[in-house]
């Protein structure tokens, strides 16, 4: 396997899992803010131009984080990140799809709206006039995603899983672009600050080569 590594919220979510995992991935790094990705050798391996991006064995390439995770707890079942149990994994997804449908992809397009601009504008579509607007919802989702968090310490009650991984490094990721959640809500407060203590947390800023 290879991955195709880049510093950006998506690959570092799947570095902070692969980490969580400890799998050892031989990576290259795709530099995303010269725009690596957007042109050749590499969109004829993800011609989404997206990253991270798998190269498995048999040559053929997942090309989306969440996907990607989902073949590694496949082919590498511990330390379960998703689930030993049907019921396990339903669950896990159900919390990663709050997150990820409610506000990842809102502070996602936010950022690339607003403080990416000038990176994104002549790469995708951007509507600078929706940044605000996205702020809010990711803010107000935060809220409600707050409102429904359970008994803790995790979004899974005591299981550490993929979905606080997403959450959490969104979460970091929008506070270090100027879309700070609000760190006194009761329940993703402590939460974040538990995530935050995860030596995985900290190891997975840095790239794979690089660790």
């Amino acid at each position: 396997m290879l991955l195709y590594d880049a510093h950006s919220p998506a690959p570092r979510c799947l570095r902070m899992f692969i980490l969580e995992k400890h799998l050892a991935i031989p990576s290259i790094t795709i530099d995303v803010f010269e725009g690596e990705n957007r042109r050749e050798p590499f969109l004829s391996l993800n011609p989404a131009g997206q990253t991270p991006a798998l190269q498995v064995d048999d040559g053929r390439v997942l090309s989306e984080a969440v996907a990607i995770a989902e073949y590694l707890e496949e082919e590498n079942p511990q330390i379960a990140l998703i689930g030993t149990t049907a019921i396990e994994r339903a669950e896990t997804r159900q919390w990663w799809r709050r997150v990820e449908l409610n506000i990842t992809e809102f502070i996602h397009n936010a950022y690339h709206y607003a403080e990416g601009l000038e990176r994104f504008k002549n790469r995708i579509p951007v509507a600078p006039e929706a940044a605000d607007g996205l702020k809010w919802i990711a803010r107000d989702r935060t809220a409600w995603l707050d409102s429904i968090f359970g008994n803790g310490p995790y979004l899974c009650g005591q299981r550490f899983t993929a979905a606080d991984i997403w959450l959490y490094v969104w979460l970091d990721f929008a506070d270090s672009v100027g879309q700070p959640f609000d760190h006194a809500l009761p329940h993703l407060g402590p939460w974040f600050n538990l995530v935050n203590t995860r030596p995985s947390a900290e190891r997975s800023r840095q790239l794979l080569a690089d660790a």
